[in-house]
């Protein structure tokens, strides 16, 4: 097994023990991305700016890795409020292209830091 644990400053660094990411044979599975702007570590206000900025830091995960959005073969995606689902599938339309990756969409109590909505990626070259 060819593997290989991803860090850049193109996203937040870790919160816990865990890895921004790990590649295994031509496979990468990226840690979840709340809305933690990279430099300043400050959580985004509301919902569809935490949305926003965690797309910017998935884009920085794979920029990192020299990725494109296109790459993307599944998201998990963890909601605070199941009622924020239509403005994922707004901002997923904006985000990604059709056809688009596979999904899970699930209800949780909390998040890290108290992020309202959490996602991460699998991408495949």
């Amino acid at each position: 097994m060819n593997k290989t644990i991803i860090a850049t400053d193109l996203a937040p660094a870790a919160v816990g023990t865990y890895s921004q990411g790990v590649a295994v044979n031509g496979t990468y599975y990226f840690s979840g991305q709340i809305g933690i702007e990279p430099k300043s570590g400050e959580l985004a206000a509301g919902f569809d700016a935490q949305l926003n900025q965690i797309m910017k830091n998935i884009d920085g995960l794979l920029t990192s890795q020299n990725l494109k959005r296109e790459d993307i073969i599944k998201t998990s995606i963890f909601l605070t409020d199941l009622g924020n689902f239509a403005a994922v599938n707004i901002a997923y339309t904006e985000f990604f292209k059709a056809p688009y990756p596979a999904r899970s969409t699930v209800e949780v109590s909390k998040l890290p830091k108290g992020a309202l909505v959490e996602i991460e990626v699998i991408a495949a070259k």
